[in-house]
């Protein structure tokens, strides 16, 4: 159920987000708005947030958020208008996602990501080698000459 709440609430802040930037400024209509907030919701949100959020820290997880956001915008955008500033646009709603983007990923680490404890994946674990001594081996007529 945290899964839910938190893929709501990214979904929510990407439509909000993204209607002010492309659908007022740029008029994209609210139903293409409403796709791509779908699909950039669930795509971060598997990639960036539960892949690379857990692994990593909140600066890598936002960067890499950013270029998929950007990517993802770009290619929805570039084939629902006819405008020629679409490289503009995306960087311009890439960047504002990625922005939202930092606060969810606290959000997320607060809320719905395990802790480290919890997370098998995240264990420390330690391991031994066993050094000897002998790492060259002496043949018996070296001995004599010493």
């Amino acid at each position: 159920m945290k899964h839910v709440k938190a893929l709501l609430i990214k979904f929510i802040a990407s439509l909000v987000l993204l209607y002010i930037i492309l659908g007022l400024m740029y008029e994209l209509t609210f139903a293409e708005v409403l796709l791509l907030s779908a699909i950039l919701g669930v795509a971060a949100y598997l990639i960036g947030d539960m892949l690379i959020l857990s692994r990593t820290n909140n600066i890598v997880a936002t960067i890499a958020d950013f270029g998929l956001a950007w990517i993802i915008i770009y290619w929805f955008v570039d084939r629902m208008t006819f405008n020629n500033n679409v490289f503009t646009i995306s960087i311009i709603a890439a960047l504002v996602v990625s922005l939202f983007e930092i606060f969810f990923h606290r959000y997320l680490a607060n809320n719905t990501l395990p802790s480290e404890g919890e997370n098998p994946a995240n264990r420390n674990i330690k391991y031994q080698t066993e050094v000897a001594e002998e790492f060259t081996v002496e043949r018996s007529d070296d001995k004599s000459k010493e």
